[in-house]
């Protein structure tokens, strides 16, 4: 088993579906069929001129996308698939074999010593299948660098260098204060010294 991508009707990837080691190419999945609860309940204009009342109408299957076997190529912000190159490739290759099995006829018809060497089949070179599926201003979006919110570690550093900050500020009023006191207390020496006995 392989995992291969799963596209939309549009090409969009979807999602990856596991297929066998053997699968190539591309297929259609289909929607899975809503089936009336009550077949007696559809509406008359509803029913098909071959179904008779009672019957279950047979619903047409509708693709729903397709499973890919070419792989993803790296760097795309949303994989599409081109459905439209992919069905012009196929169409090349089958020219292609088409022009080769004509001219391999054509060579088998010759007498051999005419023939000389038989054609060479030359498939038709695969084109990019995988292309961006958003547009240059929706990829310009979502790679603009968006304002990140501050981790719990970047608000925890936040806090601890206000609170350094008002520590400093504490000392520092601290430091002052004390030489204040200082000043005071010589300024009260000084004035018991000079006012003492004569």
């Amino acid at each position: 088993m392989k995992a291969v991508p799963k596209v939309n009707t549009d090409g969009l990837y979807l999602e990856d579906t596991l297929v066998d080691d053997a699968f190539s190419g591309v297929v259609p999945f289909y929607a899975e069929p809503e089936l009336p609860i009550d077949p007696g309940q559809q509406e008359p204009e509803a029913q098909s001129e071959d179904v008779q009342p009672g019957e279950v109408p047979e619903l047409e299957p509708v693709i729903a996308g397709y499973i890919v076997s070419i792989p993803i190529i790296p760097g795309l912000y949303r994989p599409r698939f081109d459905i439209v190159a992919w069905e012009a490739y196929q169409s090349a290759v089958t020219s292609a074999e088409d022009a080769y099995n004509a001219a391999y006829a054509e060579w088998s018809k010759l007498p051999e010593e005419e023939r000389g060497d038989p054609p060479i089949y030359v498939a038709p070179e695969q084109p990019t299948l995988w292309i961006e599926g958003l547009t240059l201003e929706e990829i310009e979006e979502i790679t603009r660098p968006q304002p990140q919110e501050p981790t719990e570690i970047d608000l925890l550093k936040e806090r601890l260098a206000a609170a350094e900050a008002r520590n400093e500020q504490l000392a520092e009023e601290s430091t002052v204060n004390q030489l204040a006191l200082m000043e005071l207390h010589m300024m009260i020496l000084a004035l018991q010294e000079g006012s003492g006995p004569t």
